[in-house]
């Protein structure tokens, strides 16, 4: 099977790297930053199955492309093209099949689709959950917009990559369920953040709080995972950046205008991140938020 790859960022990456370790891929990967390929060059598969594409257009006869884009307008340009820039729908032949495996806006992949079938390709959309650490075990769990059936004919290059695979129903049903998903695990870490910054104003042993939160009913994958890993030890270093965090949270809060479902608290948890984002560096990670909220002008106080 011939795959195109497109996207090897902090996720990308990785999960490139273990699906090329598989048997029976030809892999032409696609990036414009010279990084990642300098770290390819070491791979086994380099040279032997796993090559550079130029553009979008070396991918032309490739039976499945993979996109593992930031966010979802850089996907929708890579797919859709530009003036003077063929996109994948341009270049792909019929009967090939694209992978959305980044955190894309569901309206916009359910239109992709759409517009690809037009053409006779198909998208599948297939986002990941468990960071870079899991991406470099091939551990992830992978959500695709297809039944059972669909899922088949994808589980061995899926399971590449991933050791979870949920079949989610119809095109768009992943990419809802990973936003929504993120959104109830940000609310946990931001709720473990604001606990966290009152317990500390009482003067309570914050190490000992973790340990009640993880064997009580407050516990969550952030206080599992986040609390006494990353943030009381002021590293900040869990994995998945802040901003991207943001983006998940706008997408799921677009949910409720596409639903006509109301969620107040989504809105309120999406502005805070959103505000965070907008005041930390680009590379701000997700756990900054308890540096962030423990910054915010407290109450009863003025100034920052």
């Amino acid at each position: 099977m011939r795959i195109g790859f497109v996207g090897l960022g902090m996720m990308g990456l990785p999960m490139l790297e273990n699906l090329a370790r598989a048997p029976g891929f030809e892999i032409r990967a696609l990036d414009r930053e010279e990084a990642p390929f300098r770290r390819l060059a070491g791979h086994p598969a380099w040279g032997r199955g796993l090559s550079r594409a130029a553009d979008p257009a070396a991918l032309a006869d490739c039976d499945l492309v993979i996109t593992m884009l930031p966010n979802s307008p850089i996907t929708n340009a890579v797919i859709r093209g530009a003036p003077g820039q063929p996109g994948l729908a341009q270049v792909l032949r019929p009967g090939a099949v694209v992978i959305d495996m980044g955190s894309s806006n569901p309206a916009d992949t359910i239109a992709l689709a759409a517009e690809l079938a037009e053409r006779g390709i198909a998208l599948v959309d297939a986002p990941v959950s468990g960071a870079v650490a899991k991406a470099e075990t091939g551990d992830l769990s992978i959500m695709v917009g297809t039944d059972a059936a669909g899922l088949a004919p994808l589980r061995p290059l899926l399971s590449a990559m991933g050791k979870v695979l949920i079949p989610a129903g119809q095109t768009g049903a992943a990419h809802a369920m990973k936003a929504l998903n993120n959104y109830v695990y940000a609310a946990g870490l931001l709720a473990a953040s604001e606990a966290l910054g009152i317990a500390q104003a009482m003067g309570l042993d914050l190490a000992v709080f973790a340990d009640v939160l993880n064997a009580a009913s407050g516990r969550n994958v952030a206080t599992e995972t986040k609390v006494k890993q990353f943030i009381l030890p002021g590293s900040y270093a869990g994995g998945f950046a802040l901003r991207l965090q943001a983006k998940d949270l706008a997408t799921a809060d677009a949910l409720q205008a596409l639903t006509g479902f109301a969620a107040p608290q989504l809105s309120l948890c999406a502005a805070l991140w959103q505000e965070a984002a907008a005041a930390l560096p680009p590379a701000a990670d997700n756990t900054e938020i308890h540096r962030y909220i423990a910054r915010r002008p407290q109450a009863g106080t003025t100034g920052n």
